[in-house]
């Protein structure tokens, strides 16, 4: 009988374990989370969007893997009765000069064979009443969801095929003894025959733990929100999103409805100050001193320093948070924005100082490390958990 671990019990490792049930259900299956329940850091946090996989490179693992995960992942609410609504979003020019950028990116979203339309004003009104801009791309496939409902229907359905998950057992080494990997936890150890990796804000770590030298390292950004005031809700139908600048990382504050009606405002992207740093204050001097030394962080400060500036002037005032939402809906205000909880992107960060830009795993020794899966990963991890169980060392073929 083989026996699976998985580390981390956020999506892409309960989606993992789910998978390897159906692929291997003889399997003994291990999920270890060092915390005390499901989705408690990246999936819990997240803005609930079903990417349809607009932005990202054609022929990508995110291209490729997004646009059958933001179909799968539909399929699979459906079927559990979890909550979910394709809804749609507006991708918005606000002005002349973004024109030829929301073009581009028209031409990206039609080469991975999405349901997109370059739409005027007026049309781009009947989506969103409230918006303003001189062109808009609508992205018909686009959803929501709530992600940690999605990770407590796959929990139960890991459990119900007989797999364990233990919480409150971090991972403290892994090793290989007489032909096993034995997975050493601060809950006891696990012997097993092949190990997956999806720690997330700390996969780089568990990687070295067993004995890896990782091609990128973790560094965590907090994401700030803010959400709309109850009666100012109807400013939003569905999701409203800036036209990317290609020369920063991070796509821009959006409006985004989510499932259970609030509307949320944000992210923006500031260097967090701990590895679970959801607010100034989270300082932890360990991830501080892990950062600070690495020359990959210094080179992407050294190029993005005004944008970087831009951010944190942004997270410290909610009047500059609301000009940037207005640009979108200019019937924002400061005055209908209150504050709502922060996330925390484990962004992997090449020693060049280049944001990795695709979904990064490695596979190696009955071992498979998840080492950089941002979002679309919640949208695609049922298409990443395929992935990684077809690509287990030793396993290929086996069921």
């Amino acid at each position: 009988m083989a026996k699976f671990v998985v580390v981390g019990a956020g999506i892409v490792g309960l989606a993992t374990a789910h998978r390897i049930t159906l692929d291997y259900p003889d399997a003994q299956v291990t999920v270890l989370e060092k915390e005390p329940r499901v989705a408690a850091h990246q999936t819990g946090h997240n803005s609930g969007v079903i990417h349809a996989g607009v932005y990202y490179k054609p022929g990508s693992l995110k291209a490729k893997l997004c646009r059958a995960g933001s179909q799968s992942m539909v399929d699979f609410c459906t079927e559990h009765g979890i909550p979910v609504q394709v809804c749609g979003k507006l991708i918005v020019a606000t002005d002349e000069s973004e024109l030829p950028r929301l073009r581009a990116l028209h031409e990206r979203a039609t080469a991975n064979g999405l349901p997109v339309r370059l739409v005027g004003p007026a049309e781009a009104a009947e989506h969103e009443p409230h918006v303003r801009c001189v062109e808009a791309m609508h992205v018909a496939s686009t959803g929501i969801v709530d992600f940690t409902a999605v990770c407590t229907t796959l929990a139960a359905l890991v459990e119900k095929a007989g797999a364990e998950i233990r919480f409150g057992s971090r991972v403290t080494g892994i090793v290989e003894r007489g032909g096993n990997q034995i997975v050493q936890t601060t809950t006891g150890e696990i012997v097993a025959d092949a190990v997956v990796n999806c720690a997330g804000l700390h996969a780089d770590r568990v990687a070295r733990l067993a004995g890896i030298d990782p091609p990128a390292r973790i560094v965590p950004f907090r994401g700030e929100y803010f959400e709309l005031r109850p009666d100012r809700r109807d400013l939003v139908r569905g999701l409203i999103y800036p036209v990317p600048d290609p020369q920063f990382p991070f796509l821009g504050v959006h409006l985004t409805r989510m499932i259970d009606g609030s509307v949320h405002a944000g992210p923006n992207a500031v260097l967090a100050l701990a590895r679970e740093g959801y607010s100034w204050d989270r300082i932890n001097p360990r991830d501080i001193a892990d950062f600070a030394v690495y020359s990959g962080l210094w080179r992407l400060a050294r190029k993005h320093l005004r944008y970087g500036l831009t951010e944190v002037r942004r997270s410290l005032s909610r009047q500059r948070f609301a000009e940037s939402l207005a640009r979108l809906v200019p019937d924002v205000t400061a005055a209908d924005l209150e504050p709502s909880a922060a996330g925390v992107r484990a962004q992997a960060i090449a020693p060049d100082g280049a944001l990795v830009d695709d979904f990064l795993i490695v596979a190696r020794d009955r071992q498979v490390h998840v080492l950089n899966a941002p979002s679309p990963a919640a949208t695609s991890s049922l298409e990443i958990a395929k992935h990684i169980v077809a690509e287990l060392p030793g396993f290929r073929g086996r069921r």
